[in-house]
């Protein structure tokens, strides 16, 4: 079980505040390299059958963690408890485990409320149906003094469990940030069995790791960071259609539509894994470019963010189909795009905007 904690920050002036992240190779990475990824593949396909055949237990979607790569800490209660958390744009909750969390949260951090002099109790269950499996639990607040064992969701109340406010919008209410905006800046991916870092700036603009904001693309859904680009291309492969798209700094991939991600796989030299469902390209390749059009301006995505290393022969081509049914975002923008461009998560007019990564 869960605790999911509403934020509370004891501070009366206005800030820009800097939280470090660090990077870690994801879990699918880890599981594709030991051979353990088609076995995980099997048990979400049967779960996903599971929930589709039972629609009415389907709660909420959500983003599958093994993809995640960058975390920061937080500090939860008094005195201080610490937790690594995943920074998810993709989510709108603070989720850290509880001490009656027991098969599932083996080797973790677990809060216990009963050594906080500032927790307050609710009881109010609540219950999210994540692509990797069920998290549920009880809704609790206490006081976050600084923003794998939980999810710190930066998302709308729209998208939030039982429509309590974020974290994030809870201090942007309280006037605890000199602007209504946050800008994610994230490192280059490390070697092998090294760290790297990335940091999120709330308040303001990052201006030691980002250049200046290129443009803004106005919100489309302000449940996520949701807006459109109207064209794809990579090499020989172009595409013109619009498309609702969304940033998520929880995924490590890009996905999209089957055919989209199919051709873009196809002009970048890259062939289809069908065991571990992932597109395999040669280390050294450099197809240029993956380009892409938002507002009046074309973004691009360079080799070095696209490819991503398995170990020291075998990399992966990091996009991934999604389905698509017509409604929703059709694509999601991870680690490839987030590593090139700085992103401005501006809440107070309801736009991201893009700058180029220093880096």
């Amino acid at each position: 079980m869960i605790t999911i904690l509403l934020l509370l920050v004891a501070s009366s002036t206005a800030a820009v505040l800097e939280h470090q992240l660090v990077w870690k190779e994801s879990r699918m990475v880890q599981m594709i390299r030991n051979g353990e990824y088609p076995a995980y593949l099997e048990y979400r396909d049967r779960l996903v059958a599971a929930r589709t055949s039972n629609l009415a237990t389907v709660v909420q979607s959500a983003t599958d963690y093994v993809y995640y790569e960058y975390m920061g800490n937080v500090t939860v209660g008094t005195p201080d408890q610490n937790f690594i958390v995943v920074l998810d744009t993709g989510s709108a909750n603070l989720l850290i485990p509880g001490t009656n969390c027991t098969t599932y949260c083996e080797n973790k951090r677990l809060f216990n409320e009963k050594e906080s002099i500032t927790y307050v109790a609710t009881n109010k269950p609540w219950q999210i149906k994540y692509a990797s499996g069920d998290a549920y639990g009880t809704l609790g607040i206490d006081t976050v003094k600084s923003p794998k064992e939980g999810v710190f969701g930066l998302a709308f109340t729209a998208l939030a469990v039982d429509n309590i406010t974020p974290p994030l919008i809870n201090a942007i209410n309280q006037g605890l940030l000199d602007q209504p905006i946050f800008t994610t800046w994230f490192g280059q991916r490390g070697a092998l069995g090294t760290s790297a870092s990335g940091a999120f700036t709330y308040g303001g603009l990052d201006r030691t790791h980002c250049g200046p904001v290129i443009g803004y693309a106005p919100l489309t859904n302000a449940r996520h960071f949701q807006f459109q680009a109207t064209g794809f291309s990579l090499g020989s492969y172009q595409s013109t259609t619009t498309y609702e798209v969304i940033t998520d700094t929880a995924t490590s991939f890009l996905c999209g539509p089957q055919a989209a991600i199919d051709s873009l796989a196809k002009a970048a030299g890259a062939t289809w894994d069908q065991t571990n469902q992932v597109y395999n390209i040669p280390c050294g390749t450099d197809a240029g470019p993956i380009k892409m059009k938002i507002g009046a301006f074309n973004y691009v995505i360079r080799a070095n963010n696209y490819i991503l290393q398995i170990d020291t022969n075998s990399c992966l081509f990091a996009a991934i189909p999604q389905s698509y049914a017509g409604f929703g975002p059709a694509w999601i923008l991870g680690g490839p795009f987030m590593r090139q461009y700085c992103n401005v998560h501006d809440i107070g007019q309801k736009r991201v905007g893009f700058c180029l990564s220093l880096q």
